[in-house]
């Protein structure tokens, strides 16, 4: 396999985070469109099908990196900011919304890492980002978000995104964890993955924590996530107005004023 290219990064921030990476000439990095913060001038950009890593394969390389990004649910598109400058440039990208930023040197991980398919920020140019499927029938069918997740494939640095705190623990052999399947962010190929019925009716129905959960067994690291982004995102909606939610959910009085108010 090439050599990914060697980039130099910082992360800033608490909890806002954003990754500045500092590109030699004719270095590159590759990111999800929409997902730059700026770039000094001197970077040039590119879009591509796919995520750039199967130029060199030709036409059928290029439908093949396209038709992952279908399976991914991302865009068929990636871009590519590439320093053509006589001297370093710098290019930032930011987190889409509360968490971490966690920079994963594939090289020092045995070139590879799984990781959900929505928290890949940006990587070295070079770094491939395919597709994950797991072997059990059961897991496409009932998975729901953890069932396709992003296989990032390379030598070189790949940044993903967690929503809330991080949450990274290394599992000894055999040992094993259940987590919401929204909570896992990546996982070392070497850790077994699998999804897990709940398994009893009432604990589906009424336990609020779904009909599936991921079960992960060492050896192997493990990332997780506090805040899911769907999970912050159905509670936002359950808050607005229009969905029933209070517009005063920061009153003592709440729901109470409304129909004093007249609203209901």
């Amino acid at each position: 396999m090439a050599q990914m290219h060697e980039i130099d990064y910082q992360i800033f921030g608490s909890e806002m985070q954003y990754v500045e990476i500092e590109l030699d000439p004719q270095e590159a990095a590759v990111a999800e469109a929409g997902g730059m913060m700026y770039m000094e001038d001197g970077i040039a950009l590119e879009t591509v099908f796919g995520d750039g890593s199967q130029q060199k394969s030709g036409f059928m390389g290029a439908l093949m990196g396209m038709g992952k990004r279908l399976l991914t649910g991302e865009s068929l598109f990636m871009t590519i900011f590439l320093n053509q400058g006589s001297g370093k440039k710098k290019v930032a990208f930011a987190a889409p919304y509360p968490g971490k930023i966690i920079p994963l040197h594939l090289a020092g991980m045995g070139g590879q890492i799984i990781c959900q398919k929505d928290s890949f920020l940006c990587a070295a140019r070079g770094v491939s980002v395919g597709i994950a499927f797991q072997k059990k029938l059961g897991v496409g069918l009932f998975g729901g978000e953890g069932f396709i997740m992003q296989k990032l494939e390379g030598d070189g640095y790949a940044f993903v995104h967690a929503g809330g705190t991080l949450m990274e623990r290394a599992l000894a052999p055999g040992e094993l964890i259940r987590v919401d399947t929204g909570c896992l962010v990546a996982l070392q190929p070497s850790v077994s993955y699998d999804i897990e019925y709940v398994g009893k009716v009432k604990s589906a129905l009424f336990g609020g924590e779904g009909l599936f959960f991921a079960t992960l067994r060492g050896p192997g690291k493990v990332w997780l996530q506090s805040l899911p982004l769907s999970r912050l995102a159905n509670r936002i909606y359950a808050a607005m107005p229009a969905a029933g939610g209070s517009s005063e959910e920061g009153s003592v009085l709440g729901g109470l004023g409304n129909i004093l108010g007249g609203d209901r």
